[in-house]
């Protein structure tokens, strides 16, 4: 196979993937019946977690382990997912083959479960004031939801939806362009150990040092990517704002305590005249965050809705993006 019809083959299968999550999401019975992927990723890494992060250890140890951790995860997860593509690919009839790759594929990338969620913020802010939207923002961030008022609720969600666009969207999209199933699979994996143990605090300092970091290389062109994709979003939503979005990427984006969290943050900030990020409490401690963005901090139930507005759009173009590499790509093979 050549590099033009193996890069043709990723972004078929990427191409579905994306149609199939859009219209019908990770199926709530599927969930019950066998969970998700990243569940079982998170079963292996918190067992691990409890043998191998135990405090009387040395520092060193607790690093070394941690990111030994990270790699018993992540290498099986990447090689299963290589096996199932290779066997896929010679299933007959072909097409079977390919359905199933593509299902499997779709259960990667989340952008109808991050749309439902943060929608169900907006909800709550509008049919059961703050308390309802306070209760809803606790599953889409790790901040103390106690801390935060209307505007502080509003602005919570929509910082998450930007965030979660470019790891949870964006990201498994690039990588399974260019590395097929495996690509993604590996990708969540690396991010799923981030979300669990690559944490700042003492527990998981050393620990989850390996994972934080590596999370942070893998997120990189994916994070700018969807500040690209926000800013050609927001050129199409009545509104918004795309030279606003430009801005408040190239002055603030570099600005933020992540390497990669500004760049969504700050184009969505931009493209809606919102003021986003800036201090913001977890678990009892302060953490002093720069603002991105120089338009209002009081955002509201209808920001969220514009939010998620420029969000569908943005995970439109990158469909679209998709079907022109496609088209450009075909007379190379």
């Amino acid at each position: 196979m050549t590099p033009a019809m193996w890069f043709e083959t990723n972004l078929l299968l990427l191409l579905a993937a994306l149609s199939l999550e859009a219209v019908f999401g990770y199926p709530q019975p599927l969930y019950a019946r066998i969970a998700h992927p990243v569940v079982w990723v998170g079963a292996m890494l918190e067992r691990a977690e409890r043998r191998w992060n135990r405090p009387t250890l040395p520092d060193r140890r607790r690093r070394l382990n941690g990111a030994c951790c990270v790699l018993l995860v992540v290498v099986p997860a990447l090689a299963v997912a290589a096996s199932l593509q290779g066997a896929a690919m010679l299933w007959a009839p072909w097409w079977a083959g390919a359905l199933g790759l593509a299902v499997l594929a779709a259960s990667l990338p989340a952008q109808r479960s991050l749309y439902r969620h943060v929608a169900a913020v907006r909800d709550g802010l509008d049919s059961g004031g703050l308390a309802a939207g306070r209760d809803r923002v606790r599953h889409v961030v790790g901040r103390d939801p106690a801390s935060l008022d209307e505007a502080g609720v509003a602005r919570a969600a929509i910082e998450s939806l930007a965030e979660n666009f470019s790891d949870g969207v964006v990201a498994p999209s690039l990588w399974c362009a260019v590395l097929g199933l495996p690509g993604a699979v590996a990708y969540k994996a690396v991010n799923t150990a981030d979300s669990m143990i690559g944490h700042r605090d003492s527990r998981y300092r050393d620990f989850g040092r390996f994972a934080a970091r590596l999370d942070d290389l893998v997120n990189l062109p994916a994070s700018r990517l969807a500040a690209w994709w926000i800013v050609l979003a927001a050129a199409t939503v009545p509104g918004a704002s795309p030279g606003g979005a430009l801005r408040a990427v190239r002055r603030d984006a570099t600005r933020h305590r992540s390497p990669n969290a500004g760049w969504p943050e700050a184009a969505l900030a931009g493209a809606l005249g919102l003021r986003l990020g800036g201090p913001r409490q977890y678990a009892g401690r302060r953490v002093e965050d720069r603002w991105m963005g120089d338009g209002r901090a009081e955002a509201t139930p209808g920001d969220i809705g514009r939010a998620l507005a420029l969000y569908r759009r943005a995970c439109a173009i990158q469909l679209a993006a998709v079907a022109l590499a496609l088209l450009a790509i075909a007379p190379w093979r």
